[in-house]
């Protein structure tokens, strides 16, 4: 059987101009991860990630750990199939109908970095409209299509792989819980409720044999645990 690794970016830079761009503790993580699957022995076939910046500058930076260890590497590839659905086309669209039961919802969100706790409750009600189709914009990718998107990913790094195959893809939280939901068949609300839970850079597994696809382990952890730096562990 083979094996997809599937690897959330780094620490992003939330509440700053540009979100997409790791922060420092993203960095040390992504090239903590790095130097794990070096220790690990992991042998990489292929290497994908979205084309948003933390993806791609976390797979980057992991890569280069690895070689750096003397592990060969694969090139990394770009598919935007395993792109984050757009956070800020959900809130700009679904807020309007959140403020009369939220009157200081605009205010929480437009500086979630003090607020985070609250960001996150906010946040959390808004992805619920978004994935129950209680959206009002035409323009808006919705849950469906985020989920179709992201299934047409996988099934194309099906479709190239060879039965042994082991291929990491370095795409975000949403992402994955729209894999989870593939591949498992769980509702869209317990793969959210599972997103929250998955930490920037960790590791979830699935195996594959042919176009059969089973979730082997979710949310791994090792790669930070094991240097018992406790801020490493972090969720956004």
């Amino acid at each position: 059987m083979g094996s997809i690794y599937l690897i959330r970016h780094g620490q992003a830079s939330f509440g700053a101009d540009d979100y997409d761009v790791l922060s420092p503790m993203g960095i040390r993580q992504s090239e903590a991860l790095g130097e794990h699957l070096a220790q690990l022995g992991l042998r990489l076939d292929r290497c994908l990630a979205g084309d948003l910046r933390r993806q791609q500058d976390t797979a980057r930076l992991a890569l280069a750990a690895m070689h750096n260890a003397g592990c060969e590497v694969p090139l990394l590839e770009t598919d935007t199939a395993f792109n984050e659905f757009d956070a800020d086309d959900v809130i700009r669209s679904l807020l309007p109908g959140l403020l009369p039961e939220e009157p200081e919802a605009l205010h929480i969100l437009r500086n979630g970095a003090q607020n985070r706790r609250e960001f996150q409750r906010l946040f959390a009600l808004l992805i619920q409209r978004w994935h129950g189709g209680e959206h009002q914009s035409d323009c808006l990718e919705s849950w469906q299509g985020f989920v179709e998107r992201v299934d047409g990913g996988l099934s194309r790094v099906l479709q190239q792989a060879d039965s042994n195959d082991n291929i990491a893809i370095f795409t975000s939280g949403g992402t994955i819980a729209a894999l989870l939901h593939r591949v498992t068949r769980i509702t869209a609300s317990q793969a959210f409720e599972l997103n929250w839970q998955i930490i920037n850079t960790s590791l979830s597994q699935l195996r594959f044999r042919g176009r059969e696809v089973a979730l082997a382990s979710f949310n791994s952890q090792a790669h930070v645990q094991l240097l018992r730096v406790p801020e490493l562990i972090t969720y956004r």
